[in-house]
């Protein structure tokens, strides 16, 4: 794997400073996990009957960051990238996906999740998430999808070592 340039979180800040922080180091782990593969590696599947490969998170979170950012705060009826239903496993199968095509999307979807969050007053702000059919606050959305990436990450350590013999950072 190559050179860890990911930033760390603060050891002091506000809260919303630190749930950023710790949400785009989370972000800059999943692409260091893919660093250096080709469409091929990433597609690379961790072992049957699992469809699970590293372009399938990147996919994946790019549905995470769609569904709790934008669907919750922007557009409750945006779709999804991959799915025409609310199929979140739909993105698992990159087995015609690209880096290109998946990383294109992920990014467009990290961008719009920052955007959403630094132009929102304060993490109390709340949106309604369609599919639990609740109002949620921005806080509540920034520690969800941060969990999701610490527990897809543990995933992609496993993913990538299995590609190249590396061990997660």
């Amino acid at each position: 794997m190559t050179t860890d340039h990911r930033i760390g979180p603060p050891h002091a800040g506000s809260e919303r400073e630190t749930l950023r922080a710790f949400l785009d180091h989370q972000r800059a782990t999943l692409a260091m996990k893919c660093e250096g593969l080709g469409d091929e590696q990433l597609r690379e599947k961790s072992m049957p009957p699992s469809t699970l490969s590293l372009l399938g998170l990147v996919r994946h979170m790019a549905e995470v960051e769609r569904a709790w950012f934008r669907r919750v705060f922007e557009d409750g009826e945006a779709p999804m990238v991959w799915s025409d239903t609310i199929d979140f496993q739909a993105a698992y199968d990159a087995s015609r996906s690209t880096r290109a095509e998946a990383f294109a999307a992920w990014e467009t979807e990290v961008e719009n999740s920052r955007r959403i969050e630094l132009e929102a007053a304060s993490l109390d702000l709340t949106g309604h998430q369609p599919r639990w059919g609740e109002d949620v606050s921005l806080r509540m959305v920034m520690v969800h999808v941060l969990l999701e990436y610490g527990r897809h990450n543990g995933h992609a350590d496993f993913l990538r070592e299995g590609v190249d013999g590396t061990v997660g950072a």
